[in-house]
């Protein structure tokens, strides 16, 4: 049903936990299934420099939450926008059709975030 890479990130979560000084945070859910994902990102000259979550959900959640914080640090802003469900899935070796929805949230939390810390300094998404 998952892939080794989606137990892995699961049994292993990559930059899980709150960041006390985040800059900015993108918190989603879903209330049908009941997941809650809330990504934190330290942003330094438009770059993602540290990034982090706390996920309350399943297995595929916490895997989607891992995984996104792996393909966007390091990143621009603007990069990290144009980060999909799409491509989590994809670095994950794929994800259940019924469990696709936990891969959007995360992409999700991540642009609510990015937008959260641009409102703080002005600036809008087209801005990047």
């Amino acid at each position: 049903m998952y892939s080794d890479t989606v137990i892995d990130h699961f049994q292993n979560p990559r930059n899980m936990g709150e960041m006390s000084d985040a800059d900015a945070i993108g918190k989603v859910g879903n209330p049908t299934c009941g997941d809650l994902i809330w990504i934190y990102i330290k942003v330094k000259d438009d770059v993602i420099e540290d990034i982090r979550f706390k996920t309350f959900g399943c297995a595929a959640a916490i895997a989607t939450s891992s995984m996104l914080t792996e393909l966007a640090k390091g990143k621009t802003l603007k990069e990290a926008f144009k980060i999909t469900r799409k491509d989590i899935a994809e670095a994950l070796e794929g994800l259940p059709p019924i469990k696709m929805h936990c891969s959007n949230l995360a992409a999700d939390g991540l642009h609510k975030a990015i937008e959260e810390y641009l409102g703080k300094t002005g600036r809008k998404v087209e801005d990047l």
